[in-house]
């Protein structure tokens, strides 16, 4: 489903009119923050209630509006963004989150977008979170998933966002829980979050989902070498994709040597078992089995209580990780800060002082303004 047509027209607009044409010199080199920035002051906002009204309505194109404002780093938009969520919450929390990861290579996008279909014939709403890694170096990121997903993107009941990770640890753009608000607020009754791949943080799609979905391959060499065991006791199932043609033994073989490895963990806080089955996205084998098997454990958890108690603690977690991103922006925006930030970089590039007493004196600087302040309270 394609949102915000036009925003996308005027990006490409922009794009262009700022590379060099007619000549042999190579394009400009464009800073998407400073694109975004650029993009995002000359987007007309509407009322915080025309924004709320049309998310409750299931309009695509206010709620893709909605998202872009949550990502947007200008305070003028995250002020209108928070008070849109607010609004928001009491009208959330009545989707299934199904968070999904895997290895590189594993089929992550075919097996959504197959997973996807199978929902969509089911007349289910699914929205997904598409989460695209960001370059370190220009920030960029390639967002392709909705043309990696070219049919279900074509649905009607189905919504897909791509999102650049920003930097985020574990592939999870900062915003994402916001945006699963948006979208539940919005009638979406199934929300898949796809992360970059196996990274260290992946407790942060475990924090904010029901269900933790991981993807592996067969036939690849050691089906668990170079996965971290944390990331396979996370996870609620696991599905070794690509089992089809000549890769069904391979497929086989990786799922019976996942099971003997799943049986010496601990057992999962839900105490339900973790399920490993194969599968073939492209040629639909065993997809709709792998999402009976995700209904099975939710609706276990529900009747248990510790669907309840998890999204409790994903609350607490969702503050947590809110007072750390507010105290890390006002940070670097803090004007001492900005001010002072380059001459210690280099003064410890140069060995004049270390990492840890640059620290120590930028942060001081920081706590001066801030707390005298409260102490004058």
């Amino acid at each position: 489903m394609i949102e915000n047509e036009h925003f996308e027209n005027q990006q490409h607009e922009w794009e262009s009119a700022l590379q060099v044409t007619g000549t042999d010199q190579p394009a400009v080199q464009v800073n998407p923050k400073a694109l975004e920035r650029l993009m995002l002051s000359r987007q007309k906002l509407l009322p915080l209630k025309e924004y709320v009204d049309g998310i409750l309505a299931g309009d695509i194109t206010i709620l893709s509006k909605a998202i872009t404002l949550v990502e947007s780093s200008l305070p003028a938009h995250q002020k209108l963004a928070q008070d849109i969520i607010a609004e928001c919450i009491p009208h959330s929390g009545k989707a299934l989150r199904l968070g999904i990861t895997g290895v590189p290579g594993a089929g992550k996008s075919t097996f959504i977008e197959a997973l996807g279909m199978e929902l969509c014939h089911q007349d289910k709403r699914i929205a997904v979170l598409a989460i695209d890694p960001s370059s370190q170096r220009s920030k960029g990121s390639i967002l392709g998933d909705k043309t990696r997903m070219e049919e279900l993107s074509q649905q009607r009941n189905a919504y897909i966002r791509p999102s650049a990770s920003a930097g985020t640890l574990g592939g999870v753009a900062r915003k994402t829980r916001e945006a699963i608000i948006l979208c539940e607020a919005a009638g979406f009754d199934t929300i898949i979050v796809e992360t970059v791949g196996v990274g260290q943080s992946e407790t942060a799609v475990y924090s904010m989902v029901d269900y933790f979905l991981l993807i592996l391959i067969g036939g690849a060499g050691d089906e668990l070498q170079g996965i971290k065991r944390g990331i396979m006791e996370m996870a609620d199932g696991i599905v070794v994709n690509k089992a089809d043609g000549d890769n069904v033994t391979r497929a086989e073989r990786a799922a019976a040597e996942i099971r003997n490895a799943v049986h010496l963990f601990p057992p999962s806080e839900s105490e339900q078992p973790v399920n490993v089955m194969t599968c073939s996205a492209t040629t639909h084998y065993n997809v709709p089995e792998v999402w009976n098997m995700v209904l099975n454990h939710v609706e276990n958890i529900r009747k248990s209580g510790y669907l309840n108690e998890k999204r409790a603690r994903q609350d607490v977690q969702m503050m947590l990780d809110t007072i750390e991103n507010t105290l890390k922006s006002n940070f670097y925006e803090n004007t001492l800060i900005k001010d002072m930030l380059k001459l210690v970089e280099n003064d410890v590039e140069n060995k004049r002082v270390s990492a840890y007493e640059g620290a120590r004196r930028l942060l001081e600087l920081y706590e001066v303004p801030h707390y005298a302040s409260l102490r004058s309270e």
